[in-house]
């Protein structure tokens, strides 16, 4: 194994993570400044006519440096602050209407072209385009709750004698918010528009807005960000009104089935409900650990326990695991339990519920989705006017979750794909041996404790979940894998479980659930002694469930759903981060580390060549000795 790099100040090594990282950051900032460069002098070399009209608007050059228009602008607004010549941060401003009621009452109204309406109504945006047409004539494009609005502000309208026209709109910047009341009306080409008798500053912004020509499409940036990311690209706010959609609608099905929603702890004494690994805390006044909840599974068959027949729970679990396309440490989801059911009723209701909300957010069960990235989230008008954007058909897959969906028996067909008749008894070392060959014969990996159930899974992993593109059921799982399910009335080791995999991934996980208390605490135990040999997925032993079980446990089955995965589907993404308001995120460098990073990164360099050097010199040495004794040999020679 080679010995990690350490800089000749001693100081710790600096990790590939740092190093990608900064050379990101590079090219990042060497192509921003490009960017900004080229801007300023194509700025500079337009003629003075295009640079009065083009948009109608001329374009301050300091406003082409972010970092420029960031100081000047808070100077500005500081001193606003200070004169309250406006008030730069009122605290009210009456709304009649907001932007999209404004657009449908006035729309159907407002039909001739030239005519002002005689309606005074006052609506209030954010200012997103700004065209200037002359000394008295300014037009704006207004933007709230995804919707926007022409203003066209004529001098001759101007009502406010408090402020001339011209001092107003020279205070207004482009991401501003400000107060409009006026008229409504259509102008000569057409379009829907307020004209203002009153325009008010109500919040200025201190940074400039991403143009709408290059937009806002850095992914890192645009996740850190979201508020911007939400202003910036329409397709954003549409993902997380879906999302909205989707978790309205699956209240609305249960609530209609008879089921009542209720919430259970965050904070738990014993890590339980699921197989994964749990964030760890302390509670000061209790004097103990506590864990987030990986799942709220084992409150929810206690409210069973306790009469709630029909029970569901949409909330926020965690799981101290890796952050990927699929993954986040903090996630959305719903679960279920319904007394006098079994798995078989909940692949039905499965079908139903999943199967109604496509339909809903569709218009149909097929829909097609890109095979990578979306690209049109973040396109701009401009991207799509070049022409350089186009897709092909290639570029999308159809799922289709048009009912029933099919039914795939995990152990039978795993045995079909490897060819080999599989153990007997599933809990035996024998079973560990079989598996852990296959394994290595298929070149499987599976990192330690290598339990058979790690095994298996990694297996079916490889082999069968590659398949399941459109909605399909994999079933009766062996019981070591499943230890709160009930076992197969058919199968020894197997128990009645269900898990249902869209595009490649879970997104359902479901079984008769486990009500024999006897069983239920062997398996626990089981899981004790995986834990003791390093399986930090394992659950603990929960005596307190189990205190529960022995009141009597009706015949349940219960059910749970990725609401954010689900959401990724019918929004066409395939990074989870894009349907997560606030993902996690690593932390960004301050400059500070940046440049010990970039130090470091410059003293390996130099160590580096200095050995290059010694090296070359040393060859060099070795060389002259070697034609030295060649000479020496000849001589002797002759």
């Amino acid at each position: 194994m080679d010995q990690p790099q350490v800089p000749p100040t001693g100081d710790q090594a600096i990790s590939k993570s740092q190093m990608k990282y900064l050379k990101k950051q590079e090219e990042k900032e060497k192509k921003k400044a490009e960017k900004d460069a080229q801007q300023v002098q194509q700025q500079k070399n337009a003629p003075e006519k295009e640079k009065q009209t083009k948009k109608g608007v001329q374009q301050a050059e300091e406003e082409l440096d972010p970092r420029l228009f960031h100081e000047n602008r808070s100077k500005q607004v500081l001193a606003l602050k200070q004169s309250q010549d406006p008030n730069p941060y009122p605290h009210k401003f009456h709304v009649d209407l907001t932007i999209a009621q404004f657009r449908e009452k006035y729309g159907p109204i407002c039909t001739e072209k030239g005519k002002i309406h005689e309606d005074l109504v006052s609506v209030a945006g954010r200012v997103v385009t700004i065209r200037s047409m002359g000394a008295n004539l300014m037009f704006y494009d207004l933007q709230g709750d995804g919707t926007k609005i022409q203003v066209m502000a004529n001098a001759a309208n101007h009502k406010d004698e408090g402020f001339s026209f011209e001092k107003i709109h020279s205070l207004i910047k482009r991401g501003d918010i400000v107060g409009v009341q006026g008229n409504p009306c259509l102008t000569k080409a057409g379009e829907l528009s307020i004209a203002p008798g009153i325009i008010q500053l109500l919040s200025p912004t201190l940074h400039m807005l991403p143009t709408a020509h290059f937009g806002f499409k850095d992914h890192e940036q645009r996740y850190r960000m979201r508020y911007l990311d939400l202003i910036m690209n329409k397709k954003v706010r549409e993902i997380f009104l879906t999302r909205s959609a989707v978790i309205k609608q699956l209240r609305e099905y249960f609530d209609n089935k008879g089921f009542i929603e209720v919430e259970t702890p965050s904070l738990n004494v014993i890590q339980g409900g699921a197989t994964a690994k749990p964030f760890k805390t302390f509670h000061n006044s209790l004097h103990r650990d506590l864990f987030m909840r990986v799942a709220p599974e084992l409150y929810l068959k206690m409210l069973i326990v306790g009469g709630l027949d029909r029970v569901y729970e949409i909330g926020k679990n965690f799981r101290n695991e890796g952050i990927d396309q699929t993954h986040n440490p903090e996630f959305t989801a719903m679960e279920f339990y319904w007394a006098y059911c079994d798995y078989n009723d909940l692949m039905n209701v499965t079908e139903e519920v999943l199967s109604s909300i496509v339909k809903k957010v569709k218009g149909d069960y097929k829909f097609k989705i890109h095979k990578g990235d979306n690209p049109t989230i973040t396109l701009t008008e401009h991207d799509i006017k070049s022409g350089h954007f186009k897709e092909q058909e290639d570029d999308f897959i159809e799922l289709d979750f048009t009912p029933p969906w099919p039914r795939i028996s995990m152990m039978k067909e795993l045995e079909k794909k490897l060819g080999e008749k599989l153990p007997e008894v599933l809990e035996s070392e024998e079973a560990n041996v079989f598996f852990n060959e296959q394994a290595k014969k298929h070149k499987v990996e599976c990192s330690n404790p290598r339990t058979t159930a790690r095994l298996i899974d990694k297996l079916v992993g490889h082999f069968l979940e590659v398949n399941f593109k459109n909605p399909t059921f994999l079933i009766d799982h062996p019981q070591l894998m499943s230890p709160l399910s009930k076992v197969h009335r058919q199968y020894p080791g197997l128990t009645e479980r269900f898990e249902l995999f869209v595009n490649y991934h879970e997104l359902c996980n479901a079984y008769t659930e486990l009500n024999d208390p006897f069983v239920q605490k062997a398996l626990f135990q089981k899981q004790v002694e995986d834990a003791a040999k390093g399986d930090d997925e394992a659950m603990g032993y929960d005596e307190g469930f189990i205190k529960s079980l022995e009141h009597a446990l009706p015949p349940t089955a219960g059910w749970g759903l990725g609401i954010d995965r689900f959401v990724m589907l019918l929004t066409d993404t395939q990074n989870i981060q894009e349907v997560l308001l606030f993902p996690a995120m690593k932390p960004e460098m301050t400059v500070e580390e940046m440049q010990k990073i970039q130090k470091e990164k410059e003293e390996l360099k130099l160590k580096q060549q200095q050995q290059q050097q010694q090296q070359q010199q040393q060859q060099q040495q070795q060389q002259q000795q070697q034609e030295q004794q060649q000479q020496q040999q000849e001589q002797q020679k002759q």
